[in-house]
């Protein structure tokens, strides 16, 4: 199989099916391991301005990962905003979050290692976590040089087109969208789609708990009544 069609055609469902399943799993199997093992209790420090910038900066990415890519080009060209708008828009928000997000990282790799607590209680499996997204956004990060040298938002179109095609289930045609795309935004979509592949087996998982929060917006109110 041709090595452009297996990554960028096949593989994101591959990584989609393992995040779904392998999540669905993990909470019917080991409920008392779904959790974020906050180490909090160990060593406070640089953890409240790491974990927030991380956090803040994160979601941010992500929702703007989501709609940037599936969002129809109408919708943008309606609000008055040209393919070379977008890609200014998207590259100034998405550094500016990619550098929270770094920032963040860097002070929770740093307090991890330098407390031999906290070192102590850190598994393997969160290093690799930390040190992929480590990776991964970095990548992200250089992304920006590579775009800031034509703004005239071809390669974004093309990226756009990929996702589009993906969640539509055309991996055929996804793959030949993103054939001429730069090496690097290649790069950092593989790193990506693995990030969701590894979650299942990581702490990741807390995030469907914080997604699930939500529901208690809608919860019936819970009537309490004294014994009298």
């Amino acid at each position: 199989m041709d090595m452009n069609l297996f990554f960028f055609g096949v593989y994101p469902y591959i990584a989609g099916t393992v995040f779904l399943l392998g999540s669905l799993l993990r909470f019917d199997r080991e409920q008392y391991l779904w959790r974020s093992e906050s180490s909090q209790l160990l060593r406070t420090g640089t953890l409240r301005w790491g974990s927030n910038l991380f956090h803040v900066g994160i979601i941010g990415l992500f929702f703007g990962h989501l709609f940037g890519l599936l969002t129809p080009l109408a919708v943008f060209e309606a609000l008055g905003l040209t393919p070379h708008d977008k890609q200014i828009v998207a590259m100034a928000t998405g550094g500016t979050l990619g550098l929270l997000i770094l920032i963040g990282l860097v002070l929770l790799i740093a307090r991890r290692l330098g407390e031999p607590r906290l070192r102590a209680t850190t598994r393997p499996m969160d290093w690799v976590t930390l040190f992929w997204i480590l990776a991964t956004l970095l990548l992200g990060l250089s992304t920006i040089a590579v775009s800031a040298q034509h703004t005239n938002g071809r390669e974004m179109l093309l990226l756009m087109s990929w996702a589009k095609s993906i969640v539509t289930f055309q991996g055929g045609a996804a793959a030949g969208y993103i054939a001429t795309a730069s090496p690097i935004f290649k790069v950092h979509i593989v790193f990506g789609l693995t990030l969701f592949l590894l979650f299942p087996f990581t702490r990741l998982v807390h995030v469907w708990s914080g997604i699930g929060t939500v529901a208690y917006l809608a919860r019936p109110w819970q009537l309490v009544r004294t014994r009298r």
